[in-house]
């Protein structure tokens, strides 16, 4: 097997592909495509998010102090490569991508109604990087679409059609291929038993 050296760059794929919304008091919402995001910490629950400072969404989640993370589905591919493409300053995202502002419970900016999960988030750090900064926020509210609950209260994230991004590219994710702690769980006796 041949493999070539490449210089240090960012080949950490695939990653989730979210809209983060946000909005300053008396201007309109605006939505920002992010691929660099991430869980950081479970308690408290806090999530991170990388923006370049030229983007017009850094200044208004570095002014207010808040944002929302929605999950994006395979039905807003167009919405969240669109709104990764054009800027707010000069076109209203919502209104272009036919998305529908859903009021927030705790932050002041909206989510977005037609996304499964909206992830309500108070900054809490901003770090300097170097071409993004990091914002480092803690989870305020997080608001979950019924039509993925069962019948037993159990909530069905994955039949969302949840999107990624892959090296310039977005994907819809895939087949299920384990379950945490697979490798290590005893084998069901019975199913062992059926198989044979």
């Amino acid at each position: 097997m041949a493999k070539e050296y490449w210089k240090p760059g960012n080949m950490l794929y695939p990653l989730p592909a979210v809209m983060v919304s946000c909005q300053r008091p008396q201007e309109r919402p605006n939505i920002i495509t992010v691929a660099w995001a991430g869980t950081i910490c479970s308690s408290p629950a806090m999530l991170s998010i990388s923006v370049r400072k030229e983007r017009y969404s850094y200044g208004i989640i570095k002014q207010t102090g808040v944002f929302v993370v929605n999950l994006a589905t395979r039905e807003l591919a167009r919405a969240l490569d669109y709104c990764g493409v054009r800027s707010g300053r000069e076109v209203d995202k919502y209104q272009e991508m036919h998305l529908t502002e859903l009021p927030s419970r705790i932050v002041s900016a909206p989510g977005i109604a037609q996304c499964p999960v909206n992830i309500e988030c108070r900054v809490t750090e901003v770090k300097p990087l170097g071409s993004h900064d990091l914002f480092l926020a803690e989870v305020v509210s997080v608001t979950v679409d019924d039509r993925y609950m069962d019948s037993h209260g159990k909530f069905n994230l994955n039949q969302a059609g949840l999107v990624t991004y892959s090296h310039g590219t977005y994907f819809e994710l895939g087949r299920k291929v384990g379950s945490f702690g697979y490798s290590v769980r005893k084998p069901d006796k019975k199913l062992h038993k059926k198989k044979r």
